[in-house]
């Protein structure tokens, strides 16, 4: 395999992931928000104390999924960061689409 192919193969992988991190850790944290809100709602309802721990509990594992999937997802920007400068060295990779891609997925990851 040549290593423009190969370049464009880890941009595609490495795109895809990060890509998938991102739109996981907006799903986490809409739910943590959501969950957040009920939670409170129970709170100002005055449910039960059983209901309440859960509910707690239910926020405390979102919010904990928020920190790892944020973890993964700096370290997979990381590494399509490299693959990325590396394919800046290659002219031909320029208006790829895949190169375009990963780019733009730095983008929204900066953001």
């Amino acid at each position: 395999m040549s290593e423009i192919a190969a370049l464009k193969r880890q941009l595609k992988i490495k795109s895809g992931a990060a890509k998938r991190l991102l739109k996981e850790n907006g799903i986490y944290t809409k739910e943590t928000g959501d969950l957040q809100r009920k939670l409170d709602k129970m709170i100002d309802d005055g449910a039960e104390e059983w209901d309440l721990k859960n509910a707690k509990r239910l926020v405390e594992e979102s919010t904990r999924m928020i920190a790892d999937t944020r973890d993964r997802m700096g370290r997979a920007v990381g590494e399509l960061k490299d693959v990325v400068i590396k394919a800046k060295t290659e002219p031909t990779l320029a208006e790829d689409p895949d190169f375009l891609s990963a780019e733009e997925i730095l983008v929204q990851a900066a953001q």
